[in-house]
């Protein structure tokens, strides 16, 4: 490998960022570029970094043509959601609104959002990418459970007083309720009945 300098200085500097790097890849990437520059082969280079001849070759190539800054290669930008920007506000006012009379469900779930994504804004996704979407928008899953808009918390309040005594009694009044008094109750030994016969 024929690999120099670009410019003065640049293997100062390789050195320094090579050092303070805390990432393995890319302080690999630096230390192959600081050997090509002082003259090793890219075979001795693999064999001393662990790593592949190629990777080696490329990485001192890309500074060997760009530079220092094209050692690391630019972030990756995956591919752009499908409800962003406007839509993304849309959907969230829309949620935060909760759910209207034509939903006919008391608390929107994943394929509630799944239909009013492909009805109302005419974004077409699967629910694991609607669930994907209210997670990256902040929006939790994990809920306490819907209460009915027609829940009345008076009649149940009644109901758990007066029509259901074994609900709400202490252990002892469910013991009276259920087995008469507790003298009247016995006990028995697991399996006894069978030695009967």
């Amino acid at each position: 490998m024929n690999v120099q300098e670009r410019a003065s200085g640049d293997l100062v500097e390789l050195k320094l960022r090579a050092r303070r790097e805390k990432d393995v890849l890319r302080r690999d990437r630096l230390r192959a570029v600081i050997r090509a520059i002082e003259g090793d082969d890219a075979p001795t280079i693999a064999r001393v970094l662990g790593r592949s001849r190629r990777q080696v070759q490329d990485w001192a190539y890309a500074y060997r043509d760009r530079g220092i800054d094209a050692i690391h290669p630019p972030k990756r930008m995956g591919k752009t959601a499908r409800v962003n920007g406007a839509i993304a506000e849309r959907l969230k006012s829309r949620l935060d609104a909760g759910p209207t009379a034509k939903d006919k469900v008391c608390t929107l779930r994943g394929r509630d959002v799944q239909r009013i994504l492909r009805e109302e804004m005419g974004v077409k996704l699967s629910l694991n990418a609607a669930y994907a979407t209210l997670h990256r928008l902040g929006y939790s899953c994990l809920a306490p459970r819907p209460r009915h808009e027609k829940q009345d918390p008076a009649a149940q309040e009644k109901f758990r007083l007066e029509s259901a005594p074994l609900l709400s009694a202490s252990s002892a009044t469910r013991l009276l309720h259920t087995a008469g008094s507790a003298e009247s109750s016995s006990w028995t030994r697991p399996a006894s009945d069978s030695r009967a016969r």
